[in-house]
């Protein structure tokens, strides 16, 4: 049961990120009581985290190495400020174990798991042996690093093709590609390792078997210092481009209520088997029949995390602050229980015409979604400039309801509702998911996109066309209504702007 006792040993943290995780942890933070500081870099002084924060501290250029990169920047602005603690959110150097390490060196408050575990979990190597030991099923592939081209085409002969090759050091989908025969071996050998090295500061790639038709489904952990350890069920991750999550939801509507128990199971297994402590996600890949293998391990907070909260209505960021002051796990086993369903989309600043391309630029206009079962975690606002130096995610757009069904009628209808103006973005593209049958159905695994990409491309353009044609409707009926002053023989410029006269230049068809 949900224990009565509150106490807070920690009084300010400094969340070292930006964007929306940013200000979704700030908010947990208020909630609480706890005082905030943000972090940002040049190119961030005008984003949402900045104002929110009780204290910000600028830490360096644009580019994340001088900034949310550099450890001694972020140690530095913590001590500056009297933060006690420091959230890494997701991302940047949420994963680095010398930066865990720093923290408590230094006698701060890491909310995270210790460098230790995450060194054992992060190396994907490592993390295989270990989820043997634990008696976690892994998926079949090699247990030392590659050292040769030579050496990656033998053992995919042994493995038998078709076979993932990975960096040891990965995520995101960074370091991953797809190989079906040995012509393919050496380009991939090559190419992965140079990602690999430029992304992650260490080339060493693996192999693993390729599970076919796979479903990518992930478990929810929460462990104390105290050694108690439970599991948050699963989300299903499926809808990827380009090896990265687009669409989650909770619960999966693949996975029985046995295979639930049993993976939980595993997930807990595995992370006692490293002494986690804090929040983080056990990764699996689940075969059409129902087979399942340990995939990795992500020692923080997910992306996708608030699909958890809404089925569970555990606060995640809250737990993580209260295992950090050292308490135990104000929830067992049998407190967790699903209810109902939940969707979330990830809203980012990109052209899904051009291979999910990240599009930067200047927000015009923004119509946000409401109305009940509606969550919006985001940080853009109009005027606001989308840097180009970092992940073109806008934010994430969740929704829950009593059943799956009334999940996707709902988000049909935000995704609607929202609009963005000024910058191309995928929400359209969100939208035709949920039109898709496999989707609708619940048949669906990680090819879904690639299977369904024709058609869901197909119809993005229809949806640009007619919102062209709307604008140059709209622009006309601006023009007639403005008739006096659009014949006074001002320039165009010199005119008043109206959101339609915008909306339609934007789109380059306002010639009025």
């Amino acid at each position: 049961m949900l224990a009565k006792k509150k106490f807070s040993m920690i009084k300010k943290v400094l969340v070292a990120n930006r964007g929306e995780i940013a200000v979704r942890v700030m908010r947990s933070c208020k909630e609480m009581g706890i005082s905030t500081v943000a972090v940002f870099s040049e190119a961030d002084r005008t984003s949402k985290h900045v104002a929110y924060a009780d204290e910000a501290y600028c830490i360096g250029a644009a580019a994340s190495k001088d900034s949310y990169l550099c450890i001694d920047k972020i140690i530095k602005a913590a001590k500056d400020t009297s933060a006690d603690a420091i959230h890494p959110g997701y991302g940047f150097l949420s994963e680095n174990s010398t930066f865990s390490d720093r923290c408590t060196k230094e006698g701060i408050i890491f909310i995270g798991p210790s460098g230790e575990t995450m060194n054992m979990m992060g190396d994907k190597i490592s993390a295989r042996i270990k989820m043997i030991e634990a008696g976690v099923p892994v998926v079949p592939g090699t247990k030392e690093p590659l050292k040769s081209v030579e050496e990656a085409e033998n053992l995919c002969d042994k493995i038998g093709y078709p076979v993932m090759l990975k960096a040891s050091a990965g995520g995101g989908g960074k370091g991953m590609r797809l190989i079906f025969s040995k012509s393919e071996v050496a380009d991939a050998y090559n190419t992965a390792r140079s990602e690999s090295l430029s992304s992650f500061g260490d080339d060493t790639v693996y192999l693993e078997k390729f599970v076919e038709e796979p479903h990518h489904i992930e478990f929810q952990i929460l462990g104390d210092t105290h050694g108690n350890v439970i599991h948050l069920c699963e989300r299903e991750c499926s809808v990827q481009r380009r090896n990265q999550k687009i669409v989650e939801e909770s619960p999966s509507p693949f996975i029985t209520p046995q295979l639930r128990e049993e993976m939980g199971e595993k997930a807990v297994a595995a992370a006692k088997a490293v002494n986690y402590v804090g929040a983080g996600t056990i990764e699996f890949l689940v075969d059409k029949n129902r087979n399942y293998y340990f995939l990795e391990m992500n020692t923080r907070l997910q992306v996708e995390h608030p699909i958890t909260e809404e089925v569970l209505g555990v606060d995640l960021v809250k737990e993580m602050l209260h295992i950090a002051n050292g308490e135990k796990l104000r929830y067992s086993q049998s407190d967790i229980v699903q209810r109902g369903h939940s969707i979330e989309c990830r809203i980012c600043a990109e052209d899904t015409a051009l291979n999910f391309m990240p599009s930067p630029g200047v927000v015009k206009q923004i119509t946000e979604p409401q109305g009940i079962g509606v969550r919006l975690d985001s940080y853009v606002y109009e005027g606001y400039e989308i840097p180009i130096h970092y992940d073109p995610m806008i934010g994430k757009l969740i929704v829950w309801a009593t059943t799956r069904e009334y999940a996707i009628e709902r988000m049909r209808r935000v995704l609607h509702e929202y609009k963005i103006t000024g910058v191309k973005n995928n929400i359209s593209y969100l939208r035709r998911i949920m039109d898709v049958k496999d989707f609708v159905d619940g048949n669906y695994d990680t090819a879904f996109i690639q299977n369904n990409s024709e058609f869901l491309l197909e119809r993005e353009t229809d949806g640009l066309v007619e919102t062209e044609e709307i604008a140059m409707v709209a622009a006309y009926i601006d023009y007639l209504m403005n008739l006096d002053e659009n014949s006074s023989g001002k320039s165009e410029d010199d005119r008043p702007i109206s959101r339609w006269r915008e909306f339609g230049r934007q789109k380059g068809v306002l010639r009025i």
